[in-house]
């Protein structure tokens, strides 16, 4: 097959294993507001907004008007107790293919965008392009994300359809979708069913595979 026009990423989940970098900045600063445990982080919450996932540890404890308040400090507690996500397969591959073919590519997360900074420099990830949730006025399932990246690609609305979006969400495939693009699902988070049933075109375990399968054909 040809190769698309372009590539878009999320990051936790497609680039990076994040979970316990972000679950143990939640816990830490919903103990220091409140002084207790944290609830375990819900499936529903998977590539939500840090300000949707907030909102719902508080409402576990009834204490939703603290929302901004956690919001806030969890941030805080992700850059001063920074921890290196672990970085997934296929990364440098891929990006050093997309280098070399000269194939436009960057980052639309949903995380905020100096952890996606941190988290680039210790990696050492070669992405120039990168959009977080402050950059937005709509973060995903809209597709705000995806359009503002490709925008800043220089793709015109007439490319979106010969561009390949890699998601392990079902909020990011949906936001993909309704762009216009090609939502290509990442198994990190959800079976391969339920990333079809959200728009998915193909499917692979990690970008290593997607990699594999773009040199092959």
């Amino acid at each position: 097959m040809p190769i698309p026009k372009g590539f878009l990423f999320d990051f936790d989940g497609v680039i990076v294993d994040s979970f316990e970098s972000h679950y143990s900045a939640w816990s830490s600063a919903f103990k220091e507001i409140f002084d207790a445990d944290i609830a375990p982080f819900p499936e529903s919450c998977i590539g939500k907004t840090p300000m949707i996932i907030a909102n719902y540890f508080c409402s576990v404890i009834g204490q939703e008007d603290k929302t901004e308040d956690l919001y806030f400090l969890k941030d805080k507690h992700i850059l001063t107790n920074f921890t290196v996500p672990t970085l997934l397969p296929g990364v440098h591959e891929f990006t050093n293919y997309l280098t070399k073919e000269n194939v436009p590519y960057g980052i639309a997360s949903n995380a905020t965008k100096q952890f996606l900074k941190n988290s680039i420099h210790h990696l050492e990830l070669n992405f120039k392009t990168v959009f977080g949730f402050e950059d937005y006025e709509h973060p995903k399932p809209s597709p705000e994300a995806y359009i503002t990246l490709a925008k800043a690609l220089g793709f015109k609305e007439d490319d979106f359809k010969d561009i390949w979006v890699f998601e392990d969400s079902l909020t990011g495939t949906k936001a993909a979708k309704s762009a216009g693009m090609i939502p290509i699902g990442i198994t990190t988070q959800h079976a391969e069913e339920e990333l079809k049933n959200a728009g998915s075109i193909f499917i692979f375990p990690t970008l290593l595979e997607a990699y594999q399968y773009l040199n092959v054909e």
